[in-house]
C-alpha cells in the first residue's frame, strides 16, 4: 500500500517514493541491529547464564547417548572376553589334549592385527579415543572367536573318529604279559644309572626277559624308525599311533617291521635283545605324548588274560603284510 504525504506548496497529498539509497541505508541498519541483537543474545545465553545453545545441548545429549551405548558395550565385550577365554582353556588342556592334537599357542590367539592403521579414519570424530578402543576389542574378539571356531571344527572331526583314537593308544602291553617270563626291571622316572651310578632320569619300562622274547605293537599305527645302531638304543623301532602319541622299542635283537609300514595293535616288531647300552638282554619300552615321555605304566594293562593277548597277537599275524 503506497505511502501518502502533505505538499505544503501544493496544498496536496501525493505519493512518497524513497531514494535507493536510503532504502539500503535502512536495510543495513536492520541487519546490524539484527546480527547486535542476536550476538547479545547468544552472549547472554551461554556466558551469562552458562547455557548451551540449542543444538549444542542436543549434540551433547546425542553424544552422552551414544558414549553411554559404548560404555554398556564394552562391558559386554568383558563378559564376551571372559567366556572366550574360558574356552580358550578348556579347548587346549582339554578338547585338543583329549584327541591328541596340539594346542594353539598363546602369541597365535593373541596375535594383533599389523599393517596399515585400520582405526585412522576415526581419529577426526573419536576425540576421547572410546570409539576407536571399542572398534579394535571387537576387532581381536572377532578374530579370537573365528580362531576358536575353527579349532571346535577341527574337534568335531577329530571327534568322529573317537573309535579310532581307542585303537591308537598304547594300552597292551608289548609282551606277552606272563609274570614267568618276564619281571619289571626298571620303572618310569628317576633311578641310579647302572653304568655311572648317578640320578637320572628313566624314560620308559625295561622288561627283562631273555634274549629272543617276542615284542609287539601296543597300538594301530605306522612305523616310523628303524635303527639297527651299536650304541644307546641300539636296535630300536618308534611307532606313530596318531592322535599325538608314539611308541618306542628298543635294545632288540631282530627288528620284523619295516619304516612306513602299517601295523595293528599286536604285531611283531621283533625279539627282545640286549644290543647298544644295555646292561643285560631286556626290552625297553617307552611311550611319547606329544612330544613328551609319560609312563607306560598309566596306559597299559599287565592283568590283561594271556587268551585275550594271543586272540589280538594272532588276529594282527592273519592280517596281510604283518610279520607271522
Amino acid at each position: 500500500m503506497p505511502k501518502y504525504i502533505f505538499n505544503k506548496d501544493t496544498l496536496n497529498y501525493e505519493v512518497y517514493t524513497s531514494s535507493g539509497k536510503l532504502k539500503l541505508a535502512k536495510g543495513i541498519a536492520v541487519f546490524a541491529a539484527s546480527v547486535a541483537v542476536a550476538f547479545l543474545y547468544i552472549w547472554l545465553y551461554t556466558a551469562v547464564l552458562g547455557w548451551d545453545l540449542p543444538k549444542t545441548a542436543f549434540l551433547k545429549k546425542t553424544n552422552a547417548r551414544l558414549c553411554s551405548n559404548l560404555e554398556l558395550l564394552n562391558r559386554q565385550l568383558d563378559s564376551d572376553a571372559e567366556y572366550l577365554e574360558s574356552l580358550q582353556s578348556r579347548d587346549n588342556d582339554i578338547y585338543r589334549s583329549v584327541f591328541g592334537m596340539a594346542e594353539i599357542p598363546a602369541e597365535v590367539r593373541n596375535a594383533g592385527f599389523g599393517g596399515v592403521n585400520r582405526y585412522e579414519y576415526l581419529k577426526a570424530i573419536d576425540r576421547t579415543g572410546l570409539m576407536t578402543r571399542t572398534e579394535r576389542r571387537l576387532d581381536i574378539l572377532t578374530k579370537k572367536a573365528y580362531l576358536q571356531s575353527n579349532s571346535f571344527d577341527e574337534i568335531e572331526s577329530v571327534a568322529k573318529k573317537a573309535g579310532d583314537l581307542a585303537l591308537c593308544i598304547p594300552s597292551m602291553p608289548p609282551v606277552v604279559p606272563d609274570r614267568s617270563t618276564y619281571r619289571i626291571s626298571s620303572s618310569f622316572g628317576y633311578r641310579s644309572d647302572p653304568f655311572t651310578g648317578t640320578k637320572k632320569r628313566h624314560t620308559g619300562m625295561d622288561f627283562a626277559c631273555d634274549v629272543g622274547n617276542k615284542v609287539y605293537s601296543t597300538a594301530d599305527g605306522v612305523v616310523e624308525s628303524v635303527r639297527n645302531g651299536s650304541y644307546g638304543y641300539g636296535k630300536f623301532v618308534i611307532i606313530d599311533h596318531g592322535f599325538g602319541y608314539k611308541t618306542r622299542y628298543a635294545h632288540l635283537s631282530r627288528i620284523d617291521v619295516k619304516e612306513g609300514m602299517t601295523v595293528t595293535r599286536g604285531t611283531q616288531v621283533g625279539l627282545s635283545g640286549n644290543s647298544g647300552r644295555s646292561s643285560g638282554p631286556h626290552l625297553h619300552y617307552e611311550v611319547i605324548y606329544m612330544g613328551r615321555y609319560v609312563n607306560p605304566f598309566n596306559y597299559m594293562d599287565l592283568s590283561m588274560g594271556l587268551d585275550e593277548y594271543a586272540q589280538v597277537t594272532e588276529k594282527a599275524a592273519s592280517l596281510p603284510g604283518n610279520p607271522a
